[in-house]
């Protein structure tokens, strides 16, 4: 077996990961057809099927599913062997791959990345936002670097490193202004906005407003994907809801509501970065965390 190629896998893992060519394609960068033609390449070279193709969908053979698995092994090696050299040279230069959570995202990355391309001219950052629980599983897979989450995350490969602490704000209709802001317990008989579920801002906000007996979840919880189509829902009489304070001088600009603290103890969530344990570029990362923090203080 002498023509299988690292670009071949590439193709193979986004074929499988996607379960569709079209999407695969995108996602490696090239047309459909040729990436066809690399997978039956590389199914000629093994001399098995590793796909089963219908008109919907692609799914993995018995076969595809064991080539996968041995794949995905070759391909974090030689992804490891990229990071102990980039190591080695003492220096962020190449792809760095960040991971980002919604309630993050919006607010903190332009900052991070103009940091990031003065600290480090010749990075190339790739930017993924997703939920936090896609962001561990793509990073315990190498196809991420390191991730901006909300701490703490139980997943014991990894390193966390926190890097702020922000407050959770009551977003309300506009006439609500001046008034006193709620006791948690007030919330439960509110109707709340939250974001939907997976989200672990949503659990961070339910666990606020049930910190005192009965831990009971608020009577009438109505859901969306963003903070923004929250916040517009404020404004359109719907309903109440909490935001982080990174979030309110961009969601807030265009709504006619109001925004108010919580008595102390005030709600909060604590932002960091994450990484493998085991790659060797931590030092570097370290130094990406700091520029991040910084970026935060500014914000």
């Amino acid at each position: 077996m002498t023509n299988l190629t690292l670009r071949q896998l590439r193709y193979f893992e986004a074929l499988a990961r996607h379960g569709h060519f079209g999407r695969a394609a995108e996602d490696c960068a090239i047309s459909q057809p040729a990436l066809s033609m690399q997978i039956k390449a590389l199914e000629e070279e093994l001399g098995a099927e590793l796909f089963e193709r219908d008109r919907r969908q692609v799914r993995l053979t018995s076969f595809g599913e064991e080539v996968m698995r041995r794949a995905a092994d070759i391909l974090r090696a030689v992804d490891g062997l990229d990071d102990y050299a980039r190591a080695a040279r003492d220096g962020m230069v190449g792809r760095l791959r960040i991971g980002v959570i919604p309630t993050v995202a919006p607010y903190l990355l332009p900052g991070v990345i103009a940091s990031l391309r003065r600290l480090h001219n010749g990075l190339d950052v790739h930017v993924r936002e997703t939920l936090t629980p896609r962001l561990v599983q793509e990073l315990g897979e190498g196809r991420l670097d390191m991730a901006i989450v909300a701490l703490p995350v139980p997943e014991a490969s990894l390193t966390e490193m926190a890097l702020f602490t922000e407050n959770f704000l009551l977003v309300r209709p506009r006439e609500d202004e001046g008034k006193p802001p709620p006791h948690p317990d007030a919330l439960r008989e509110m109707r709340l906005l939250l974001l939907e579920e997976g989200h672990c801002f949503r659990e961070q906000a339910l666990s606020f407003c049930a910190r005192t007996p009965p831990a009971l979840p608020p009577r009438d919880l109505l859901d969306a994907s963003s903070l923004s189509t929250l916040v517009q829902m404020v404004d359109a009489g719907m309903g109440v809801t909490l935001i982080p304070e990174m979030a309110v001088p961009v969601e807030t600009r265009s709504a006619s509501v109001s925004v108010v603290r919580f008595a102390d103890p005030q709600p909060t969530r604590t932002i960091g970065m994450v990484w493998r344990k085991t790659n060797p570029l931590a030092r570097q990362f370290v130094e990406i965390a700091e520029a991040v923090r910084s970026c935060a203080a500014v914000a």
